[in-house]
């Protein structure tokens, strides 16, 4: 049994009593190929929940932080995250945007499925905020569709700043698959990554109902 089955097999019902878990829509990810997930973000539980929910397993980029941590609490961390599919990468400085396309790319080139929130960031407040274009570059360099979707709930579990999280009940929605393969070849211009990009936020702001902002999350944090 792989690490992720395992996990999976011994966390899975854990979260489902804590969160009373909803899944809908989950026939919606294809069953083999490279995917695209790609989600609103409201607290530090989406990645611990998103993993467990989906059949396939979904790697995803994460804070090297995650996996560096010391002591019990630390190893537990690090043993967790890269169980289930988090590969650490230094988003701090100038390069550290594009390691983090480049490994997106490299999983979705193997056949895998890539999970991304677009917005960068946590939300601040709840909202949904503007989508970086790093998942309209990945869709349109792959050729891997994107499947929009949504956490429910997270942040009255986890606010903010908060600790452990609180039981309660999480839906996570996702909508029918995208694809993009109209703009083919033209990963580079600027418009059809914004026009790209809005598309998968729009999908993803019906899901969860949330409010948009048109600003990125990061400005909002630092305002």
């Amino acid at each position: 049994m792989s690490r992720f089955a395992l996990i999976k097999a011994a966390l899975g019902p854990i979260m489902r009593l804590m969160f009373r878990t909803r899944v809908e829509g989950a026939e919606n990810i294809p069953g083999s190929g490279p995917v695209i997930l790609a989600g609103n973000h409201l607290t530090f539980i989406d990645s611990m929940i998103l993993p467990l929910v989906c059949d396939r397993q979904v790697f995803f980029i994460g804070k090297d932080e995650y996996v560096t941590g010391k002591g019990l609490k630390g190893r537990l961390m690090a043993w967790f995250f890269t169980g289930v599919g988090m590969i650490p990468v230094d988003r701090d400085g100038g390069r550290g945007g594009v390691a983090a396309l480049m490994t997106g790319r490299r999983i979705l080139d193997q056949g895998n499925i890539f999970g991304i929130y677009p917005e960068g960031t946590r939300s601040p407040d709840g909202r949904l905020y503007r989508g970086r274009t790093g998942i309209a570059r990945l869709t349109l360099m792959t050729g891997a569709p994107v499947v929009p979707f949504a956490m429910i709930g997270t942040d009255k579990l986890q606010p903010n700043g908060s600790g452990m999280p609180r039981t309660g009940k999480v839906t996570v929605r996702f909508g029918k698959p995208m694809e993009f393969s109209r703009y083919e070849g033209m990963d580079r211009d600027r418009y059809v990554l914004r026009a790209v990009t809005d598309s998968v936020m729009t999908e993803v702001m019906e899901l969860s109902g949330q409010e948009y902002v048109d600003m990125y999350a990061t400005k909002a944090k630092a305002a």
